[in-house]
C-alpha cells in the first residue's frame, strides 16, 4: 500500500462502541483531536459496572478537556433498542453519522473460554449478538444517514485468531503443537492442538469475529457506489486495561505487548484516507500498516 493523504475530519461525526476504555476510548480520543465529534458508548457508565477503570464519562471528559466534542451513551449491545438509542443519540445531539467504529465485543465472562461442549446455548448466541449483530444492525441504522452528507466509513476491530487459512504447518517456538503460519499470535493451531493455547481459548469470540470480517467483505461492494467503505483492523497484542489485568495469558505470557496507540492511529487514518476504495472489504493489522505507511501516532 501507498500511504494515502487524510482528509480533514472537522466537523464530522462518529459513533465509537467500546469506549469506555482500552482501543475504543483511545481511537475515539484519536478522532476528537482531528475534529471529530464524537458518540461514545459502552455499558460502564460508572465505576462499579467493572473491576477494571474507565467509564463512557470519563471518555467524554477527556475529549472535552482537549477541546473536542462527545457525548455518553450508555448501552447494552445485544439489545435492539439500546442500539437504536446510539444511532437516535447521534442524530438528535450531532445532526448524523459520518463514521462508525465498531469496537465493542464479548472479551469477558466465566463462559468466555468454556469449551465447546460446555457451553450454554445462550452464552454462544451472546457473542453473536454483541460481535456480529450489533455491527450489522449500527450499519442499517447509520448507513442512509452516511449516504445523505456524501458518504462514509465503517472501521471495524477484529483478530488475528479469526484467521482460518490452512498454510504451511510448523512446531511451535515453545513446544511439539504443530502450527499453522499466518497470524500475529504465533500461528493457527493444527487439527489436534491441545485447548490450553491462546488461539483456541474462545470458540464463539473467534469464530464470531471471523464472520464479522466476510460480512464486512461481502457488503463492501454494495456500499461502495453509496461511498461508503468497510475496513477491518486486526489490532495485534495490545497493552489495554482487561489484557494487562489478565495474568492467565499462557503462550502470549512473554509476548510483547504493543500500545493503544498503534491500533488507534491505523484505525484513525482508515476514517481519514482520501481514496478508500484501495481497503475497502479487505482486513489489515494494525502494527504492520503503521509500519508500512510511515504512520506515527499522536503520543
Amino acid at each position: 500500500m501507498e500511504r494515502q493523504k487524510e482528509a480533514d475530519l472537522t466537523g464530522k461525526v462518529a459513533i465509537v462502541t467500546g469506549a469506555s476504555r482500552g482501543i475504543g476510548k483511545r481511537s475515539a480520543i484519536y478522532l476528537a483531536r482531528r475534529g471529530v465529534k464524537v458518540v461514545v458508548t459502552a455499558r460502564t457508565v460508572d465505576n462499579s459496572q467493572s473491576h477494571l477503570p474507565g467509564t463512557i464519562g470519563q471518555t467524554v471528559s477527556e475529549i472535552e478537556a482537549l477541546g473536542g466534542e462527545a457525548v455518553a451513551v450508555g448501552a447494552d449491545l445485544s439489545k435492539v433498542e439500546d442500539l437504536e438509542n446510539i444511532a437516535a443519540t447521534a442524530f438528535d445531539r450531532f445532526g448524523g453519522v459520518d463514521i462508525l467504529l465498531n469496537n465493542a465485543a464479548v472479551t469477558v465472562g466465566y463462559n468466555w473460554s468454556t469449551p465447546f461442549l460446555e457451553m450454554p446455548r445462550e452464552d454462544w448466541l451472546h457473542h453473536y449478538a454483541v460481535n456480529v449483530h450489533a455491527p450489522f444492525t449500527l450499519m442499517q441504522l447509520t448507513v442512509p444517514s452516511m449516504v445523505s452528507r456524501g458518504g462514509g466509513r465503517i472501521v471495524t476491530v477484529t483478530t488475528g485468531s479469526a484467521e482460518a487459512h490452512r498454510l504451511l504447518e510448523e512446531p511451535h517456538p515453545g513446544g511439539d503443537v504443530a502450527y499453522y503460519h499466518g497470524d500475529e499470535t504465533g500461528g493457527i493451531p493444527a487439527p489436534g492442538a491441545a485447548m490450553n493455547i491462546p488461539a483456541l481459548w474462545s470458540p464463539a469470540y473467534f469464530s464470531s469475529k471471523r464472520a464479522l470480517d466476510r460480512m464486512c467483505n461481502v457488503l463492501a461492494p454494495q456500499l461502495a457506489p453509496k461511498n461508503v467503505f468497510l475496513m477491518n483492523v486486526m489490532p495485534g497484542w495490545v497493552a489495554t486495561e482487561s489484557s494487562e489485568a489478565n495474568h492467565d495469558l499462557g503462550d502470549r505470557a512473554d509476548a510483547k505487548m504493543v500500545t493503544m496507540d498503534v491500533p488507534a492511529r491505523v484505525l484513525a487514518y482508515f476514517a481519514a484516507c482520501e481514496d478508500p476504495i484501495e481497503y475497502t472489504g479487505r482486513v489489515f493489522f494494525a502494527q504492520r500498516e503503521l509500519a508500512e505507511l510511515g504512520l506515527e501516532t499522536d503520543d
